[in-house]
């Protein structure tokens, strides 16, 4: 069957831009068309082109074309992202950092360093450029979940300055505290001292290029939450918590403290760990051990999304402590948990930067009921 440019483009024409919300002939995105046959190839930028977006935005090209030149087309697509012009950015420390996410919870032991993991993990495996600082500087546990306690981070040279370049696990950027101290050794830091060694974890490190930056913050809401807020633009934050009581009296400080006009940081959703158990015998029961529907309840309470709900497995558990974090356990039910949960952050983070300006730098003073000091 024979075919012209022009028909190819009227078929193309359909196909939207998931992020410019126009179509990507209207927006100029295609060139260099090719066909013999019915055999087509061209080039398509797009907006992100992370292993999701690359195949959903060809499966609608190929839907379109078939549809509309009324055959079936061999189709070659070659993809590269759009040049994006220089703007000014609110957060100088990390100008290639695209979103910067805070993981925080108000209580510890519900997990958050856990569920930071297995979130890096899963957006890496989803083609993001991912990046992560273990900001929980008295009780770092990244090394030892990424499997890379005994690495040592090298120095680099970046235009003429000496950096600190992070370790490298599992398709994601990591540095910690605990890269820095012997596993024996007790950090005994006053907090301006633990707020310096922060900031350099991001002033003094080269993060590069990346979709993501997670930092793991450690529980409760004191000087290093301050100082993050102080030393870059955080995008938004994800609130870690049970569904048991005494967990969500705390998420609801770690709310508070996020809302506080002189941070306000937006909380892009909720996260549920250890919601319910099921036994490997009984995979259809689900038994809620610290009670059902608290942090969704909490969640709807304060207009919060929910971004999704992981199981007390205890697989979770034991990966982590071996170096090996549950997401990398392809098609177990935590592993779904845990991706079903990286697809919402993706959503969520989008929603975010869709209706809200950039977060700006947090400039603090003096704030009534908190202490930089």
């Amino acid at each position: 069957m024979s075919f012209t440019e022009s028909e190819i483009k009227k078929a193309l024409s359909f196909v939207i831009e998931p992020d410019l919300k126009k179509d990507i002939i209207e927006l100029n995105l295609v060139s260099n068309i090719q066909y013999t046959s019915n055999k087509i190839s061209f080039d398509l930028q797009i907006n992100n082109p992370a292993m999701h977006n690359k195949k959903r935005i060809i499966e609608a090209c190929e839907m379109h074309l078939n549809r509309i030149l009324e055959t079936t087309v061999d189709l070659d697509v070659s993809i590269s992202p759009i040049p994006k012009a220089e703007t000014p950015k609110e957060n100088k420390v990390l100008p290639g950092v695209k979103n910067i996410i805070a993981i925080a919870s108000g209580k510890g032991g519900v997990g958050k360093s856990t569920i930071t993991a297995n979130l890096a993990i899963a957006l890496a495996q989803k083609g993001f450029k991912v990046g992560l600082v273990d900001a929980d500087i008295y009780g770092p546990s990244m090394p030892l979940m990424f499997n890379v306690e005994h690495e040592k981070p090298m120095p680099v040279e970046v235009n003429g300055r000496n950096l600190i370049k992070p370790v490298e696990s599992y398709g994601v950027k990591l540095l910690s505290i605990g890269f820095f101290a012997d596993q024996d050794q007790a950090v005994v830091w006053r907090g301006p001292m633990a707020t310096r060694a922060l900031s350099q974890l991001f002033t003094e490190a080269d993060w590069g290029e990346l979709d993501y930056m997670l930092i793991d913050l450690p529980p409760g809401t004191g000087d290093i939450h301050l100082s993050l807020v102080q030393t870059v633009s955080v995008t938004g934050a994800i609130i870690v918590s049970t569904p048991q009581k005494v967990a969500l009296i705390d998420a609801r400080k770690a709310i508070g403290m996020f809302n506080l006009e002189q941070i306000n940081v937006p909380i892009i959703g909720m996260i549920e760990n250890m919601a319910y158990f099921t036994p490997e015998e009984l995979p259809d029961n689900k038994y809620y051990i610290f009670g059902q529907d608290g942090l969704k309840s909490l969640a709807q309470e304060n207009n919060i999304p929910l971004l999704g709900e992981i199981p007390l497995v205890q697989s979770i558990r034991e990966a982590g402590d071996a170096g090996r974090p549950a997401i990398l356990q392809e098609n177990t039910p935590q592993a779904i948990a845990f991706n079903g949960f990286a697809d919402n952050v993706v959503k969520a983070v989008e929603n975010r930067n869709e209706k809200l300006d950039p977060t700006k730098k947090v400039e603090i003073t003096n704030m009534d009921g908190c202490s930089t000091n």
